[in-house]
Order: structure tokens, then C-alpha cells, then sequence
């Protein structure tokens, strides 16, 4: 039988934490188990995990690894823990495709599609210039693309505020016509007052989704901004497991859901969530502002998904300014960007190539990437 006897953790620039695994009969698995802001954290999490139960278990009995991992501790649940668990889950679907020399969608039941239709971020954190940049991705062939719909607000903002998101929507609607989807991110920053001031307003410009219009705290709201208007609603990537998407499911309110595979239990977990949302009628889009072996994670469960819309993908994003999701990958063309679309990979197990030298590399570097905190005018501390 084959066992996990070792594992390595690296983090490298511009914000990741790879975890490699290894079994007994050398196998290799990867996974990209972090927290952006809180790789320590995690990589404790992961060392705990991996340290007290995984070494010298079996890799093959994924789900019961999963089942263990979570309900093995009295307290669950969470951006850490689920996180950790989340790496772990990927590195062992990734030596379970290498061990039986298939990529994880066919151990999973197979495709529901041949591609997956991917959308680029433009704008900043501090949404500018988006017209132009709009304009620039559309002609590089991307058909979807998001932006944030604003910096930081106060709770109840002016009008010149909320006329500041629409210009900016109204530019790149303006710049790209009606063919072209583009995603609109609230990113928690909006209260609910404000959420549904912005929503009416966006509207005639039609975006594909607003995203995060609240805090996943306050979720109960959803329904309130859903009444003020057609737009979908998406949310997501700030919860983690099948129990914390129930609510939203129930609720009617939500649209598209955005799970992260690096956050929400990998791939075992998210599969899963991807079931319920089917159920209730609402598409997936998982997010994915991370590094290779998270996109690659998330295209496998969008591929088995039939209810998969569109997913996020990192490149060029306004984070990745010292690396980026390519460099680290041998076979760099796994995630040819073909008229707003990749092919879904065919190698064994992630389909990806790590470049082992480069990671090792770029581990030596120090890297101690932190979301800003930003406040507002009076002096307290708004969301970023």
C-alpha cells in the first residue's frame, strides 16, 4: 500500500503557499493551501494537520481524509482550517489522477464541457483607467471581465460617489458594447444602504453579476438588494463549507456562487457545493485570484460542472506584480487563453507541471504580502 511519507510547504511571491506531497511509491501531488495575508497561519494549520494525521495514511481515501481532517476536530470550519484542508484535498486528487494516469475530471465522472470561459480583471483596487484597459483585454480576445465598482465608502455616501461608479461602468460599457460581460465587485466594501443605491443605478449599464454587494456576515440582506433589482447577484468567496452556502441557497436571493477552491475544502468540497447550487438553480464561478495550481483545482469542478458560468483567473491581476500565475509551470500553454477560453487539461492528475527549481527559487525570497487597511476620512477603519 501506498503512503504519504513526506510533505514540503513553499511561499513565494507575489502571495501564495504551495504544499508538495509525496507517497511511498513516489508519487508527487500539489496543492496551494492559503489564506492571501495569512500564509504563517495557514502553513501552521497545514503542519498540524499533515504532522498529527496524514503521514503514513493511505492518500487514496480522499473523502475520508476530508471527513477526518474537518469533523476530527471539535471546532471547524473557517478560512484556516478550511484552507488547509482545501490544499491537502488537491494535492491528493492530484497523486490520485498521476496514480491512475488520468486528470481529475474523469475520476470525477467525466466533462460537461470541453473549455471554460474565463474573465480578466481590470482597474486596480482603487478602480481607474478602466476604459482603456477594458478595451486593451477585449482585443487580446477575453469576451468577460470584472472591475471594482469602488474604493472605500462611508456607510451612507454622497451622490457624487455612487456617480462615480456609474461613469466608470458607463466608460467600459461604452468602450467593449453589449457583447461583452463584465462583472462588478461591491468586495464586501458597500453597506446595504449603499448596495442598493448603487445597484439601481448600475443597472441600465447591465454587468454580468454584482459581487459581494454585502459582507457575508450580512447575507440576511441579499434579499433586500435582490428586490431592488434584475441584476444577478454573486457571492461566495468568503465562505467555506456546503453548511455556510445552505443559507444563501435557501434564501432565493443569490444568483452565482464564487466558492475558492483554495478556501472552501478544495476540490472534494467544492464539487459538492457546486451539486446544492445546481439544485436551487444558480450557476458557479469559482473564485481564483490565486496561482496555478488553484486555477487548475477550480477548472477540473467547473469542467464536471454543468452549472458552471465562468471562472476568475489571476493573470496580469493588479496583485501579481512580482510574479505570475504562468511562472511557475513547465508547461506553460496548459492555460492558453484562446478567445476568452482554456482548454480543460488532459495530463494526469492537476494536468500542471510545477517547475520545482523555480518554486524553491522564489522561496528564498521574502514574502510578507498583507492587505492594506484603509479608513476614512474621520479616521476609522473602512473596508478595503
Amino acid at each position: 500500500m501506498s503512503e504519504i511519507v513526506d510533505y514540503d510547504l513553499y511561499e513565494v511571491p507575489p502571495r501564495w503557499l504551495f504544499l508538495r506531497v509525496e507517497t511511498s511509491d513516489g508519487l508527487v501531488g500539489w496543492g496551494e493551501p492559503v489564506v492571501e495575508g495569512r500564509a504563517a497561519t495557514v502553513r501552521t494549520a497545514v503542519e498540524e494537520l499533515m504532522d498529527n494525521y496524514l503521514l503514513r495514511k493511505d492518500p487514496a481515501r480522499i473523502e475520508d481524509h476530508w471527513q477526518t481532517m474537518y469533523r476530527g476536530g471539535f471546532y471547524r470550519g473557517g478560512p484556516i482550517l478550511m484552507s488547509a484542508i482545501a490544499g491537502i484535498d488537491q494535492a491528493l486528487w492530484d497523486i490520485k489522477g498521476k496514480r491512475f494516469d488520468a486528470p481529475i475530471h474523469e475520476l470525477l465522472g467525466g466533462r460537461a464541457r470541453d473549455r471554460v470561459r474565463v474573465y480578466q480583471w481590470i482597474g486596480g483596487d482603487r478602480p481607474s483607467e478602466v476604459g482603456e484597459a477594458a478595451a486593451e483585454k477585449v482585443e487580446n480576445g477575453f469576451t468577460g471581465l470584472k472591475m471594482n465598482a469602488t474604493s472605500e465608502l462611508r456607510r451612507v455616501d454622497n451622490p457624487a460617489a455612487v456617480e462615480n461608479a456609474v461613469d466608470r461602468l458607463r466608460e467600459v460599457r461604452e468602450r467593449v458594447g453589449p457583447e461583452i460581460d463584465v462583472g462588478v465587485d461591491f468586495h464586501g466594501r458597500v453597506s446595504k444602504p449603499m448596495a442598493k443605491r448603487l445597484a439601481r443605478a448600475l443597472e441600465p449599464y447591465e454587468p454580468m453579476f454584482i459581487e459581494e454587494p454585502v459582507l457575508p456576515e450580512h447575507n440576511d440582506a441579499l434579499g433586500d438588494i435582490a428586490e431592488h433589482t434584475t441584476i444577478p447577484i454573486a457571492t461566495g468567496e468568503r465562505m467555506y463549507s456546503r453548511w455556510d452556502f445552505k443559507e444563501v441557497f435557501e434564501s432565493g436571493a443569490v444568483d452565482v456562487i464564487q466558492p475558492d477552491l483554495s478556501h472552501a475544502g478544495g476540490i472534494t468540497e467544492v464539487k459538492k457545493i457546486a451539486a446544492m447550487a445546481e439544485a436551487y438553480d444558480v450557476a458557479l464561478a469559482p473564485h481564483c485570484p490565486l496561482g496555478p495550481i488553484a486555477l487548475a483545482s477550480c477548472v477540473h469542478v467547473d469542467a464536471i460542472s454543468p452549472n458552471a458560468l465562468i471562472q476568475e483567473q489571476s493573470l496580469n491581476i493588479h496583485y501579481n506584480e512580482t510574479s505570475d500565475v504562468l511562472d511557475y509551470l513547465e508547461n506553460r500553454n496548459v492555460f492558453r487563453y484562446d478567445d476568452g477560453y482554456i482548454e480543460v487539461p488532459t495530463g494526469p492528475g492537476l494536468g500542471i507541471d510545477i517547475d520545482e527549481e523555480y518554486v524553491e527559487r522564489q522561496a528564498e525570497k521574502t514574502v510578507n504580502w498583507h492587505n492594506p487597511v484603509w479608513r476614512n476620512e474621520d479616521g476609522s477603519v473602512t473596508e478595503w
